[in-house]
């Protein structure tokens, strides 16, 4: 079974901002060498979060993106803005990993060095998952119920009368 693909949200805690809310982790040797090769673009909102690492190349890339170099702490070490295709960044030996965002997210979320940031994994609520027929069986109970209901009480409201 493949493993499925773990994303986090990266929350500026100084600055009270997101920077992204759909990063993927990549903490593998497969997915760090490949990160956002091969992409076109990055979606808003989403980017690629590299652990180990402290500097990041470009060689390959088909466009700009921003870059957040961040400590154990996940205090921010370093900001590289619009990183171009083609390109190897000066590492920052007090990073221990990086994330990579769509070009803008450092200006649009203010971030600066030793801003903290914030990075959780996020899941989904889980619904208890209810079969369709028998869904449709409660409604259609539900509906008698009320139907009845409404019965009663236009049968009950004149026998009330009649009784006073």
């Amino acid at each position: 079974m493949p493993p499925k693909d773990r994303h986090v949200f990266v929350y500026n805690k100084t600055k009270e901002t997101f920077l992204a809310f759909r990063v993927a982790v990549a903490d593998s040797i497969v997915s760090r060498l490949v990160g956002l090769l091969g992409r076109r673009s990055l979606k808003p909102d989403s980017g690629v979060w590299i652990v180990p690492a402290n500097s990041v190349h470009t060689i390959g890339m088909l466009f700009a993106f921003d870059l957040v170099l961040i400590d154990k702490d996940f205090k921010v070490v370093g900001l590289r803005e619009m990183v171009r295709p083609f390109r190897v960044t000066r590492p920052i030996f007090r990073a221990e990993s990086v994330l990579e965002l769509p070009a803008h997210a450092i200006f649009k979320s203010r971030t600066e060095v030793g801003d903290q940031l914030v990075i959780e994994r996020y899941e989904a609520k889980k619904s208890d998952s209810v079969d369709p027929a028998e869904a449709a069986q409660v409604a259609l109970q539900e509906s008698e119920m009320d139907s009845a209901r409404s019965d009663v009480a236009g049968v009950s409201a004149p026998i009330t009368q009649r009784v006073q």
